[in-house]
């Protein structure tokens, strides 16, 4: 993938998401959108563990309103915002590795219209998000589970790739924006 060819702006720590295809769970007909991400610094792609990978959300089309719609966030590109919720935070998120234990790591996109706390965090299972992404391994059909700790530990990974991008600029609480950080999310299927 070449950086420039992509609907990224090549300024600041962009996490690119492409959407491929929606797969249809065989027992329960739940839906989820299947794409790639990468992560990129001011166009560069990063090549880190965990920089690339897979992603899950919930089904399409994508809407940012009205506000609990259960569907996945619209194409664009999202500011970022340390999470300080119950379930999820981007500080101080709880060292366990049951997905029970909360709270766990994740990140928020920011200027989804009417939709709040869409974030980044850890899948497991066929999905486990409404609205949200959930980063992993790979899905290469509609039995492939999520896997809880590897999809926590990209989380992770891309929250401390963040903190050393932003350098001091990185917020010390959650709640707060993380400066020049964004999601780009590209792909209706």
């Amino acid at each position: 993938m070449g950086a420039l060819a992509l609907p990224i702006t090549g300024s600041g720590w962009e996490m690119h998401i492409v959407r491929a295809s929606e797969q249809h769970h065989a027992n329960d007909g739940r839906v989820r959108t299947v794409g790639t991400y990468q992560v990129y610094h001011n166009g560069t792609a990063q090549n880190g563990p965990d920089m690339q990978g897979a992603t899950a959300e919930s089904r399409g089309p994508g809407a940012n309103r009205p506000a609990g719609n259960g569907k996945r966030v619209e194409p664009g590109r999202y500011p970022l915002d340390t999470q300080d919720g119950e379930n999820y935070k981007t500080l101080n998120y709880n060292p366990s590795e049951d997905p029970g234990d909360g709270p766990r790591p994740g990140f928020e996109l920011l200027s989804t219209g009417q939709r709040k706390e869409i974030l980044v965090h850890p899948g497991h299972g066929f999905l486990a998000s409404i609205g949200c992404i959930n980063p992993c391994t790979s899905l290469p059909n509609e039995n492939e589970p999520i896997s809880y700790v590897s999809s926590r530990r990209r989380v992770i990974s891309l929250i401390e790739d963040m903190k050393r991008f932003a350098g001091t600029g990185f917020p010390h609480v959650n709640g707060r924006e993380i400066p020049n950080c964004f999601v780009v999310i590209d792909g209706e299927p």
